[in-house]
């Protein structure tokens, strides 16, 4: 059978560079436009980003700041570096750097002050600590000037790294804060002054210093870290050839590795772009020369990598936001996370098998495959620092300590063991390490502690030199990898923390207003208006009052969901969602939990949801296929996402830890997600054993709406009904092909 899409011999399919890869990340992620400089200014941000991630390792491993104190330091410098790192215009990023007076080191005069005016307006709290307490609710004018340089200043950098939606949002919502009394109906309310405003803002900890920019500057930004040097040190390369030898030789083989690779690069990035990015290098090519379209070797990538953000165990940043907002362990979101999670890559590999079969697509050869036991052998030190981060989530240490852990294995195993060769030096150093390791991790040393840590620490290093000075030891990595990854990691947090930081403005303003009760109203309001008209169209008994006015409300809060997410990150969109519909759900009897990953599933899939899918469009750019087609075919491929979460909603046992787990409903529930996510893929796919008939595709459709449902009964309807196209199938895939020939 031919091919979806002969490769075209005048269109070589190679493998895209490092410098290409990165301009795909700069072009398609706002959050990696990263501006040029000249000396010393180039060196001076290098310094300033690998301090911040020091700073981060230090207080994970030896004991966080006092509260105020941590976040200023941490806002201080992702402020002040945003202003460095990123220019205030697309054509001012554009110019080459020239050095002079009006731009030391080729950036402006203008954002070297406002480096100086964002430190000083940040630090400004943490110095007035001790009077804070008399201060908030009576201001004083210096408070004012700060407060309103750091506002300012702040949407400013959050529109440098990321673009106008999330600022225009934040001004918005600080708008309707102080014009209250304009506004119609509910959502009228006395309104604020501006000191009022700044006050709540800058002073109280439900603004800018609020639990979003604690989240990051304690959880996030030492997870981000992890991913960077796991990447450094060879992990995900390993991870790759584990998904290749798995799936790689079985049809359509690429697209199945791009399914397994990317769920498993997922474990160590929770960014849709930069996993597209990284594990569509390789798949996307590969795709296509065994005949995939390219828009559809695209949307495999980023329908894949989407799923980074909800692959236990690290995440992305907004697991660690419900970690705080519903004051739970992160064992539980993990724990929560693995079920849907799996869902999604199965619906992901189902239709990616079934289009296989479909145009007879060949796996990998055997010269095209990685050698497993060889990348084994070369690369399984890798695999410790994962192990070590998780075994120390599973034992229920914070995830800070977690982080500590497996950023310095990660150091340790990149600078002591050899790609090739087994010198017993290096082994023995990989050992003495981990040792101290642990020592320095776990072991309460009393009064003494924080002395003694420091100490191992030190002697770790010093070992590490003179291991490598005069005993013969040698890494996979060097110092230059070990810095530019520290380098590297602070660049990938600083648009996170500026979008928490004015993630916090918006929140400020919900808990100054009352907003989000009366948002909540209406939501329901509309909810039960909806579900009244639906009820007077349906059948008498088929669905309760109550759950159509929930589905209603569960339509209209993942419609809001994708739409928030065309213009503002997973972890913006979160909150802001968490802060203003969540409540609605949860008062119509959602359990928190289950709300809470509603909106972050929905959230997510705006990544794949066009106009503006930018982990699909960054996949076409690699691909060399249409962005809006790619788009709309890792919508396709994704819509397991789509409906898994109405799913764990109306049966909340598929997160495992939810209230009222059992097995029974867990288990009729799994099984009917499996089988109703198989026969949508082959509906969407036109093919199971044989071509569909569009009669056959209408019937899967409906049996895997049926399957789908929680509880026994719809699961065994939709089992019926799809027995007539069983049949048709079997028969038609166990006739002769000449019979079968001469019949069409």
């Amino acid at each position: 059978m031919a091919s979806v899409n002969p490769p075209d011999p005048a269109v070589p399919v190679a493998l895209p560079d490092d410098r290409t890869l990165l301009e795909l990340e700069e072009k398609f992620d706002p959050e990696m436009r990263f501006r040029p400089s000249v000396p010393p200014a180039t060196q001076l941000i290098r310094w300033l980003l690998i301090a911040l991630s020091c700073f981060h390792f230090y207080t994970a491993g030896f004991g966080l700041l006092q509260e105020v104190t941590h976040r200023g330091v941490h806002l201080a410098f992702v402020l002040g570096l945003i202003f460095l790192v990123f220019a205030g215009s697309r054509a001012a990023m554009a110019r080459q750097p020239v050095s002079g007076w009006t731009s030391p080191g080729g950036i402006p005069l203008l954002d070297w002050i406002l480096v100086i005016a964002v430190a000083v307006s940040v630090l400004y709290i943490p110095y007035v600590f001790e009077d804070l307490a008399f201060r908030v609710g009576n201001p004083g004018t210096l408070d004012v000037v700060f407060g309103t340089i750091l506002i300012v200043a702040l949407l400013d950098a959050t529109r440098r790294s990321m673009g106008w939606p999330l600022p225009l949002i934040a001004i918005g919502f600080c708008i309707y804060a102080l014009a209250g009394p304009v506004f119609p109906g509910l959502l009228r309310h006395a309104g604020a002054s501006w000191s009022q405003l700044v006050n709540h803002q800058y002073l109280t900890s439900q603004g800018i210093y609020g639990v979003a920019v604690g989240v990051v500057a304690t959880y996030v930004f030492h997870f981000v870290l992890f991913g960077v040097m796991a990447t450094r040190i060879g992990l995900g390369q390993l991870f790759l050839d584990i998904a290749s030898s798995v799936a790689g030789r079985y049809a359509g083989g690429p697209a199945k590795v791009s399914v397994f690779g990317s769920a498993m690069f997922g474990m160590l990035s929770g960014s849709s772009v930069a996993n597209a990015v990284t594990v569509g290098s390789l798949t996307i090519p590969a795709m296509i020369r065994v005949g995939y379209r390219r828009e559809f070797a695209g949307a495999v990538e980023a329908a894949a990598s989407t799923g980074g953000q909800i692959t236990p165990p690290v995440l992305g940043a907004a697991a660690f936001l419900m970690v705080e907002f519903l004051a739970v362990s992160y064992q539980t979101i993990i724990a929560a996370a693995v079920v849907p999670a799996f869902m999604h890559f199965f619906g992901v590999f189902m239709q990616v098998h079934f289009e296989a079969k479909r145009h007879g697509l060949r796996g990998l050869t055997e010269q095209e495959m990685p050698r497993l036991r060889q990348s084994l052998r070369e690369r399984w030190p890798t695999l410790i620092p994962l192990g070590l981060l998780v075994a120390i989530l599973v034992m229920g240490r914070t995830p800070y300590l977690a982080a500590f852990v497996g950023i310095s294995s990660c150091a340790i195993v990149g600078l002591t063991t050899q790609v090739r060769g087994n010198r017993l030096a290096n082994w023995l150093m990989l050992v003495l390490l981990h040792g101290l390791l642990v020592a320095l991790a776990f072991i309460d040393w009393g009064v003494h502690s924080e002395g003694i840590r420091t100490s191992l620490f030190v002697l770790a290093v010093l070992a590490i030199s003179v291991g490598h000075r005069w005993g013969g030891v040698r890494g996979r990595i060097g110092l230059p990898v070990l810095t530019e990854a520290l380098e590297t990691g602070a660049k990938y947090a600083l648009a996170v923390g500026a979008a928490a930081a004015t993630v916090g403005l918006v929140i400020g303003v919900v808990t100054l207003t009352g907003v989000g009760f009366k948002v909540s109203f209406i939501i329901t309001a509309a909810a039960q208006s909806i579900a009244g008209a639906m009820a007077m169209i349906l059948p008498a008994g088929l669905a309760s009052q109550q759950g159509m006015v929930l589905f209603c409300a569960l339509v209209m809060t993942g419609a809001v969901c994708i739409l928030m997410g065309c213009g503002i990150p997973t972890t913006a969109n979160y909150i802001i969602m968490v802060t203003v519909a969540a409540p609605t759900l949860v008062q119509l009897g959602v359990e928190p939990l289950v709300a809470h990953f509603f909106v972050f599933y929905y959230g997510v899939l705006a990544d794949i949801t066009p106009p503006v899918a930018l982990a699909a469009y960054a996949a076409a750019g690699m691909a060399g296929g249409d962005p809006f087609r790619t788009g709309n075919t890792a919508f396709r491929l994704g819509l397991a996402k789509v409906l898994v979460p109405f799913v764990f909603v109306f049966s909340p046992s598929l997160l495992l830890v939810a209230k009222g787990f059992n097995s029974y409903d867990f288990g009729v529930t799994f099984i009917g997600c499996v089988l109703g996510i198989t026969v949508l893929a082959a509906a969407l796919s036109k093919y199971l054993l044989v071509e569909m008939r569009q009669w056959e595709q209408l019937l899967c459709v409906a049996a895997a709406l049926l399957l789908i449902a929680p509880g026994l009964t719809p699961t065994l309807l939709g089992v019926a009904l799809c027995v007539p196209m069983l049949v048709r199938q079997w028969f038609a895939w166990r006739r002769p092909a000449g019979v079968a020939a001469a019949s069409s």
